[in-house]
Parts: structure tokens; C-alpha cells; sequence
């Protein structure tokens, strides 16, 4: 299988087959699983084998399906799934680290990100170091001996910065630290984060991996050693598990998420093309447009690749994004993204709510900051909803 190409890999990789031989891969939609006999119990609980299950929080046939299909797609030895994108984070972060233990992370980062960075970690004796993400300067000045984990998002939310996988790893690696890559804005499409240096890689399946706003799920991917280790220890007993419904929901994403994705980051880069140096616009944001900050790395770490995701800074601020927000016609105002509906967000308001105004400053995180994730609908009848919106913005 590690010779098929990516879409092969994406409807075949880790099938396994009941009896009846379905074709559509089946949910085992149970919690718990039958003994032969009492030593056939005592056995499984001392070492179960990869296809002996004990418990679903433990793991599950279908989980287990979805679990070798995307780390076959990543080039990670091991998956583990959780039941959601911030279940994920948590259990990459918590089963790596003790008191004592430093961690460096990238300062921009999802609300989440940092509520369990600066007030779980921190109250647990863990010392947290932020560094500008871009700046493989301040990730040198930061690192130490005891420097354990670093931590960031390879494309920032919601402002779209991209950080250099193979240079920061590098960098990490001198001191013996673990590199665990938030990798949801890149998509597992367009990156490759494993061969470009991560030691751990964190996707929220609830995004593109779903795509479709139908189910919460996470998976963290890394070597078997670790993912059959300490994480999924800590992901058991804490009771992050995803669930075997969830699991195949994510399985039969995963089969559409390389046509979805290209034809998303498509789009994206015609609309952004289109929208930049509008009258209405301070800035756009997207990482595929030559003016991007990082858009010489997104040609070798995202193949060129912006994502499917842009961001638009409108004059006027708030009272401009609510009447740019309110005008659209065919996006939905959610806090969602990697769907194949569009979904404008105000993050000031919504996802980064709890930051800091001084917070949000030095993020870039302005009150007239819009983000907008594309989805499936014509390219052409976003543009046009955008650009009636952004006049709307003005009025």
C-alpha cells in the first residue's frame, strides 16, 4: 500500500472486511467485545493484537480502519483518533510533558490552543515559551535543555502565516525536543509535514477530513512507539476516544477529501486573486498570493498550494465585517471551516473572543479581520457574492 498513490490510498488503505465481504466499510457499533473463554480474556488484557479489541474507548474495528487509512496517507507509522480536533491537541500535548518540563510554542494559535497552553500546562508546572512562528530566529533563542515539546499551527488561524516545518524541527531536534504540527489549514492533501522533519502530527477531522459539518473528530499520527505508548495511555484512561459512527463518517470523507481540497484551494486562490487591492479591502490574506509574507515556503513545504482558506481585513472594522458578513448571500456565518459550504467568520468575536485587545493586536487579529473558508460552491458566484458584499461593507 505505501506504493499506491494518494487517492488509492485514500479509498482502500486499511480496509478490513467482515464475513459478509461489504464493500462499503462497515461500523462496528459497539462498546464492548466477547471472550471466548476467561483465558482468551486474561490474555487480551495483558497484550491484545492488532485485530483484538477489548473495549471501544480502547479501540474499535472501524476506528482502527480509519486510523491506518490516514496514517498510510501522512507516512506516520501509528495513528490514534480522539474524539475531537481539540481531544487531539490535548493528548499530544499532556502525554509528552510532566512538571518541570518547558515547552516553546508559536504565539498564534486557536483560542483553544492556548487556554490549555497558558492554563493547564502552566498550572501544571509545565513552563511555556512564545515565539513568533515565522521566525526561526526566535525559535533558536528560545529552546533549551529541558525544552520537551514545540508546539505550533503550520498555518495560523485565522492569519494565515506559515511556519517553516523543516527549520523549526531542525532547530527542535538539537535539543531533543518532539515536534507536534497542528496541521489543519495545510490539509493532509497538500502537506507533508512527517517528511519535512514533525515528529506528531494533530488534525481536527471535524474539518476537512469530514468536510461535509457532520461529525466531531481528531487523530494524532507519529511512530508506533509513541501512539501505542504514552499517547494512547493517557487517551484511554482520559476517555478522548473517538467513536465508531464518528470514525466511519471520517473514513468516507477521506475517500473524497484529495478532489475536495484541490478544488477548494482553487477556487480560494481565484478569489483571493480577484479581492486583492480592492478599495474596501486593508489587507487579504491568503498564503498562494505572491505578496503572501510566506509564499516562497509555500512553494516547497505546500507544493505551491494556498489552502482553502483566506482571510480579509476590511475597512471600517467591525461595523464593516457585520454589514460585509450580513450581505453575503451564499456563505454561512459559522465558526467552522474546511466544509464543503463556505463559511465567513468574524474571529474577533467568535473563535479569538477571549484573547486580549493587546492580544489580538499583536496577532493581527483586527476587529474588521473576516476569514473565510471556500468551499464547493462556483468559483465565480463567490466572487460576485463577495464583491456586492464588500460594496454593502462601505454603505
Amino acid at each position: 500500500m505505501s506504493d499506491w498513490k494518494n487517492r488509492t490510498k485514500l479509498v482502500h488503505g486499511g480496509i478490513r472486511r467482515s464475513q459478509y465481504n461489504e464493500v462499503s466499510e462497515a461500523i462496528f457499533l459497539t462498546q464492548g467485545f466477547v471472550y471466548e473463554n476467561a483465558e482468551q480474556a486474561e490474555a487480551r488484557f495483558i497484550e491484545s493484537g492488532p485485530d483484538e479489541f477489548i473495549y471501544a474507548r480502547y479501540g474499535n474495528p472501524t476506528v482502527s480502519m480509519f486510523e491506518q487509512r490516514i496514517a498510510l496517507l501522512e507516512g506516520g507509522e501509528d495513528a490514534f483518533a480522539a474524539a475531537s480536533g481539540m481531544a487531539a491537541v490535548n493528548g499530544a500535548l499532556m502525554s509528552l510533558v510532566q512538571a518541570g518540563d518547558h515547552v516553546v510554542s508559536a504565539k498564534a494559535l486557536f483560542g483553544s490552543c492556548l487556554h490549555i497552553l497558558e492554563n493547564i500546562l502552566m498550572k501544571l508546572g509545565v513552563e511555556v515559551t512564545f515565539v513568533d512562528g515565522p521566525n526561526l530566529d526566535e525559535w533558536r533563542a528560545a529552546v533549551r535543555e529541558n525544552t520537551k515539546i514545540c508546539f505550533f499551527e503550520s498555518m495560523s488561524n485565522p492569519t494565515l502565516e506559515v511556519i517553516d516545518i523543516a527549520g523549526v524541527s531542525e532547530i527542535a531536534h538539537s535539543v531533543g525536543a518532539t515536534v507536534v504540527v497542528d496541521n489543519v489549514f495545510s490539509t493532509p492533501v497538500f502537506s507533508n509535514a512527517i517528511a519535512q522533519g514533525a515528529d506528531v502530527v494533530v488534525y481536527s477531522a471535524t474539518k476537512h477530513i469530514d468536510g461535509q459539518g457532520r461529525a466531531l473528530g481528531g487523530v494524532i499520527i507519529g511512530k508506533q512507539e509513541y501512539i501505542r505508548g504514552p499517547l494512547e495511555t493517557y487517551m484511554k484512561h482520559t476517555g478522548g476516544s473517538l467513536s465508531p459512527f464518528n470514525a466511519w463518517v471520517m473514513l468516507k470523507g477521506l475517500e473524497t477529501i484529495d478532489l475536495r481540497v484541490r478544488a477548494q484551494a482553487e477556487s480560494a486562490q481565484k478569489i483571493a486573486e480577484t479581492l486583492e487591492g480592492h478599495p474596501a479591502l486593508l489587507r487579504t490574506l491568503y498564503p498562494g498570493l505572491k505578496t503572501h509574507a510566506q509564499n516562497a515556503l509555500v512553494q516547497t513545504q505546500l507544493d505551491g498550494h494556498g489552502g482553502t482558506v483566506l482571510s480579509l481585513d476590511i475597512k471600517g472594522g467591525k461595523d464593516a465585517a457585520f454589514k460585509f458578513l450580513n450581505a453575503l448571500q451564499i456563505p454561512v456565518i459559522s465558526n467552522n471551516l474546511g466544509d464543503a459550504k463556505s463559511i465567513a467568520t468574524h474571529p474577533a468575536t467568535t473563535t479569538h473572543q477571549r484573547l486580549s485587545d493587546e492580544q489580538k493586536d499583536d496577532l493581527g487579529i483586527t476587529p474588521g479581520l473576516v476569514r473565510f473558508s471556500i468551499g464547493l460552491e462556483d468559483a465565480d458566484d463567490l466572487v460576485n457574492d463577495a464583491l456586492a458584499a464588500l460594496e454593502a461593507s462601505q454603505s
